[in-house]
């Protein structure tokens, strides 16, 4: 990706020109390291690190609800009100696989949030490519002859399942050369702009994006013969069942959860359903250690449910 079309420089635009100037006036390390963008009214704008710690942006001036709104309203082209409707499922997704997500006075019906009254804050999470940041979990796949493994990839949010699930996808569709499709449900894995993936993933790699997990999945497994199917995040039921049908039919699987490992992961019902399936073989758990970050191999083989 060019230097002007960094991840952190298309969140950048995303801010009113007196915050995205402060912004591009950041050292070039702490461009390249920042997780997160953060913006509250009352305060000024801070840089999330890669420890966790949210660093204040010198000379940054306080905010106002009006410099949120505007934000939003730049990053979708659009008005703060059609942009609600992701806001209120989780997230808004952003060009080059970033996402905003906001907080604020909330209105909700049925038991559902429906809008937002006002906001309070948001947040802009970087999406990181790190070519090689799974070799080493490569390397234990391929001692284990396990090149072709269903894998679920475990970690709480914003510790990289998605940066490593990416890496993964070029190994097995580059060294290994295996054909892998790809269900991005919110752009985050590929970024595809005008069809082409704006993080390269592999000669042998077909995406479907803009609809649910569960239906690309299963379009994949059908359409394009795929020898793996990734996604991100298993949020659903219906998830479960796609996953649970694309393995039995002899398509390994690459998936994420939010969990801090095996342990917290049988605690949640949809998760234990997902173990007793048997989909996968190894569960990887990213874990963090004075701002350092190792990954833990397990097999699913005996787990309980």
């Amino acid at each position: 990706m060019a230097e002007h079309h960094t991840p952190f420089a298309l969140a950048a635009q995303c801010f009113p020109p007196t915050l995205r100037n402060l912004l591009h006036a950041l050292p070039v390390t702490q461009q390249a390291t920042a997780e997160e963008l953060r913006l509250r009214a009352g305060s000024g704008l801070r840089v999330v690190d890669e420890t966790g710690r949210e660093q204040l942006v010198p000379d940054t001036q306080w905010v106002t609800q009006r410099e949120l709104q505007d934000v939003i309203e730049i990053a979708t082209h659009a008005s703060f009100h059609n942009a609600m409707e992701p806001l209120c499922r989780g997230y808004l997704p952003l060009p080059g696989g970033n996402r905003l997500g906001v907080a604020g006075s909330a209105l909700s019906q049925g038991g559902r949030i429906r809008q937002f009254r006002s906001l309070s804050s948001l947040a802009i999470r970087i999406a990181h490519d790190i070519p090689g940041v799974a070799e080493p979990v490569a390397k234990l796949l391929n001692e284990q002859g396990l090149t072709q493994a269903s894998c679920l990839i475990l970690a709480p949010p914003g510790m990289g399942k998605t940066t490593l699930l990416r890496d993964l996808i070029r190994i097995y569709s580059d060294q290994w050369h295996l054909r892998v499709g790809v269900a991005d449900e919110r752009g985050e894995i590929a970024a595809l702009h005008k069809g082409v993936p704006q993080f390269y993933l592999g000669a042998t790699v077909d995406v479907i994006e803009g609809c649910g997990k569960s239906e690309a999945g299963i379009l994949l497994l059908r359409s394009m013969n795929p020898q793996v199917i990734a996604m991100d995040e298993v949020t659903s039921p219906e998830d479960v069942a796609a996953l649970s049908v694309i393995a039995h039919c002899g398509t390994a699987v690459l998936a994420a959860a939010h969990a801090a490992g095996t342990s917290d992961l049988r605690r949640r019902p949809l998760y234990r359903r997902l173990l007793s399936l048997g989909v996968f073989e190894r569960v990887l758990t990213i874990e963090q250690k004075d701002g350092k970050r190792s990954y833990r191999m397990e097999k699913t083989e005996g787990m309980t449910c």
